[in-house]
């Protein structure tokens, strides 16, 4: 395995004094002492990994040239790899190389050499990439676990056999149906918002997305590709003999005792097979609260009075999983009394609100959102929720509603809360309807939160926050955090929170909007009005520890 060159080791940055006053700093502490040495020091952590080896004068690994296909992983268990931040690399000889960031850990050695019964050897690597690969290699750990002996058994038949099986034969105790039942429930354990089936051309992977991101859960054998769509086809009661268009289904789940849970199952075939995402629909664990949703004080105030208007539209904009349906309901949970008749529009329904009426899309049916809407606003309604204004007809009918008398909330896909006017303006809305009828306009994403128990700080340099987006006089003010990540939580983050551009429409605003002020002036506009943006939302959240710079910066 390549270790790093000679050159390298030359930039060790921090005396050997240095290191030693650290060990001995935090030798009756738990801090370690990398964290001590970037507390005091400010080096970047390969500069510490490189003063830690030349001061151990132990071997300094790069972990992407090391085949951890190939890591006796299995020598220590994952609480053990996790609390001592450690990865078995490979034996030398009877001894066992180890991957460790800190070699100062209390009783390092001997507890690796208790649990493994091992002489151990040291290698120094640097802390993030060893604390990524450890999650990495644990995944690969747990995907071996989840296809149990019994599903490779299963494998041998192909997918046409697997096909008329599944419809002809109880398999409450197949180990196929033991498998997927296991993602289901697992999903709705960790609060996975998808799940994806996904075959190619020499292998198979299904992966979870949780808090907004993808990772890879397990690959299943190959020969299962076609027996895992027939099963999920099955639940969702779609026609498994369709293998070459797209279908769209719904499976109830019960996960425990009388709690039943939705999943949406899309499929649609590819180049190597049948492609499914299944859409956890599982409200349980949202709340549905103005105060859950993460608006700052101003931004609140102005949301709740837009929602106590009788009339008017508001529009939440966003990209897709940015959380805007989220928001639309909450606001219909806040707006739920016994004297209004509210109804909403949806494709499809995704919670469902006692003492709301609420219709699902159906093309197949003739139930488009503008023919759902045209109906409903022969029923007496006093507040509209619209889904997604996806079309002309769709606006125009949502329009008109807000203009007479109808308090009406929707969804658009724009970038930003004033270029949803610039989307409706294309769709045909005159400049003189969208001043008349838009009340509140908002833009929303998610963030990552930070985990609570173990995000570290972090110490940048006032040039760089002041080029980031702080202002000068708040940086001695600023704790930053930054994600680190433990056993309880995924990569560092537990938990998303909205950050949001929220824009009343005022009488001065609604004016430049009947002059066709194109959406970048009017932007100016509102920022002169005190109208803060995503970037400035997310910097705050920054500011008060709840997520990273690093997650403001990859979605700001």
């Amino acid at each position: 395995m390549n270790t790093v060159t000679e050159a390298r080791l030359k930039r060790n940055l921090i005396d050997s004094a240095v290191v030693q006053q650290a060990i001995n700093a935090t030798m009756r502490s738990r801090q370690s002492v990398i964290d001590w040495l970037v507390e005091h020091t400010k080096n970047a952590e390969d500069q510490l990994a490189v003063a830690l080896a030349d001061h151990f004068q132990l071997p300094l690994l790069e972990l992407s040239a090391v085949d951890l296909h190939r890591s006796p992983i299995e020598m220590l268990d994952d609480k053990i790899l996790r609390s001592h931040q450690c990865l078995p690399l490979w034996f030398c000889g009877s001894a066992l190389l180890i991957a460790v960031a800190d070699p100062c850990r209390a009783d390092l050695v001997a507890d690796l050499k208790f649990h493994t019964g091992k002489q151990i050897e040291l290698a120094i690597v640097e802390r993030q990439d060893l604390l990524s690969v450890i999650e990495d290699v644990l995944k690969l750990v747990d995907a071996e676990d989840y296809v149990d002996k019994a599903l490779h058994e299963e494998a041998t038949l192909d997918s046409q056999q697997a096909a008329e099986l599944s419809l002809a034969e109880d398999l409450d105790d197949k180990p196929l149906v033991r498998f997927v039942n296991r993602l289901l429930n697992d999903a709705i354990r960790i609060k996975a918002s998808d799940i994806h089936f996904e075959p190619y051309e020499t292998y198979y992977r299904v992966r979870f997305r949780r808090d907004g991101q993808l990772y890879e859960v397990t690959r299943p054998p190959l020969s299962m590709a076609g027996r895992l769509a027939s099963r999920l086809k099955v639940m969702a009661q779609l026609d498994i003999s369709e293998r070459r268009g797209p279908q769209d289904g719904r499976i109830r789940w019960q996960a425990t005792g009388s709690r039943y849970v939705d999943f949406r199952v899309s499929v649609l075939p590819t180049l190597w097979g049948e492609k499914l995402v299944l859409r956890n629909l599982d409200t349980s664990h949202r709340r549905l609260n103005l105060e859950s949703l993460g608006l700052d004080n101003n931004q609140f105030e102005q949301f709740r009075s837009a929602l106590k208007s009788s009339q008017g539209l508001i529009l939440v904009t966003g990209p897709t999983g940015s959380g805007k349906t989220q928001t639309l309901y909450t606001g219909i949970q806040q707006l739920n009394k016994s004297d209004r008749n509210i109804a909403t529009v949806e494709d499809p329904v995704e919670f469902n609100i006692d003492g709301v009426n609420q219709i699902p899309v159906n093309h197949k049916s003739g139930l488009s959102f503008a023919q759902i809407l045209r109906s409903l606003l022969r029923q007496d309604p006093d507040i509209l929720m619209i889904g997604e204004i996806r079309d002309s007809e769709t606006a125009e009918i949502a329009i008109k509603a807000a203009q007479t008398g109808h308090l009406v909330l929707a969804t658009l896909h724009s970038n930003t809360a004033l270029g949803a006017l610039d989307r409706l303006a294309g769709m045909g809305i005159a400049p003189y309807n969208l001043a008349a009828s838009c009340s509140l306009l908002m833009a929303q994403r998610l963030l990552r939160k930070l985990c609570e128990r173990c995000k570290e700080c972090l110490l940048l340099p006032d040039s760089v926050l002041i080029e980031q987006g702080f202002k000068e006089q708040d940086i001695p003010q600023l704790s930053l955090y930054q994600a680190r990540g433990c056993e309880h939580c995924h990569s560092g983050y537990q938990g998303r929170i909205g950050i949001y551009e929220v824009v009343p429409v005022t009488n001065q605003l609604s004016g430049h909007i009947m002059s066709g002020k194109h959406s970048q002036e009017l932007i100016r506009l509102s920022r002169t009005n005190g109208v803060i943006g995503l970037r400035q939302s997310a910097l705050s959240k920054v500011a008060r520890g709840i997520t990273s710079l690093e997650e403001a910066n990859r979605l700001t």
